[in-house]
């Protein structure tokens, strides 16, 4: 397939051989964190059977709350995939909340938008309810780095903001317009008006949190763009926005850098935690 196809830069491009064993041993991880104690498993936000949360506390003193949104280009995968990323960020000092949400076809990106929305606010009065502290950081990726870019935006003019300290933004897609051209649309059911509509790259705005774009530099030329072009456009806003490029790393392998517990991620985790 042509390199410069929309499908190759957003779907066959970003495949790995790989893959398949990464994602395996991810899955062992899962096991491993679930086997651990301090977890509250799917509690409800919303009556859709995919609006629940996963929360797992930290053992020490927690800085705050890591909201985190899952990969699947809004159409598959699920927050118990992504388990093990809990205990790092509890290494950190964070509470973890992972997020599921109801996936097209049966909704449409809008409706996930609206969704996770309820389920940060969510999240935020369970914690508030058990005494843990009120930051909250924002992370997702992929299709979940537009949700947590999203609820960034959303919380920027809100009437009554939650205290968003910051925005991990990992291998994200934030104009959607080229996704319009490949498979992928055949479940998202995008036009041209819907998915400029939601695409937060047309949305950029002052009062924003502070934004971490992660990306792989073996990702396709287009998941490099779609980082970089937002990330201008926040600081173009006047928002403050940091990019890093993970050497050797690819769309799912980007996940080990960001669980360093010396890598930026963690640096920056705790700068917004106790910033200067």
């Amino acid at each position: 397939m042509p390199h410069h196809t929309a499908e190759f830069q957003y779907v066959t491009g970003q495949m790995r051989p790989s893959f398949g064993d990464l994602l395996a041993n991810f899955e062992a991880h899962n096991a491993q964190a679930l086997s651990l104690p301090h977890w509250e498993l799917d509690v409800a936000y919303g009556p859709h059977a995919r609006e629940v949360v996963d929360v797992r506390r930290s053992e020490a003193k927690a800085l705050g709350t890591v909201v985190y949104l899952h990969a699947g280009y809004w159409q598959s995968r699920d927050k118990s995939q992504f388990r093990f990323l809990a205990p790092a960020f509890n290494a950190m000092g964070w509470d973890m909340a992972l997020v599921n949400y109801p996936l097209c076809p049966d909704v449409r990106i809008a409706d996930i938008v609206a969704s996770v929305a309820q389920a940060l606010q969510q999240v935020a009065a369970h914690q508030s309810e058990r005494g843990r502290p009120s930051p909250i950081v924002l992370c997702g990726h992929s299709a979940g780095a537009h949700l947590a870019i999203e609820l960034a935006l959303q919380q920027a003019t809100a009437a009554a903001p939650l205290p968003i300290a910051g925005v991990v933004a990992i291998s994200g897609v934030y104009d959607l317009q080229p996704l319009l051209d490949t498979t992928l649309n055949t479940r998202l059911k995008l036009d041209a008006e819907s998915a400029k509509a939601c695409s937060p790259t047309h949305r950029a705005r002052p009062g924003a949190a502070p934004a971490l774009f992660v990306w792989g530099d073996t990702e396709t030329p287009a998941f490099h763009a779609q980082s970089q072009d937002m990330a201008r456009l926040w600081q173009l806003q006047g928002n403050v926005a940091q990019c890093s490029a993970v050497a050797q790393a690819d769309h799912f392998s980007v996940l080990e850098y960001v669980t360093a517990s010396d890598g930026l991620v963690a640096q920056t985790l705790q700068h917004w935690a106790h910033p200067a």
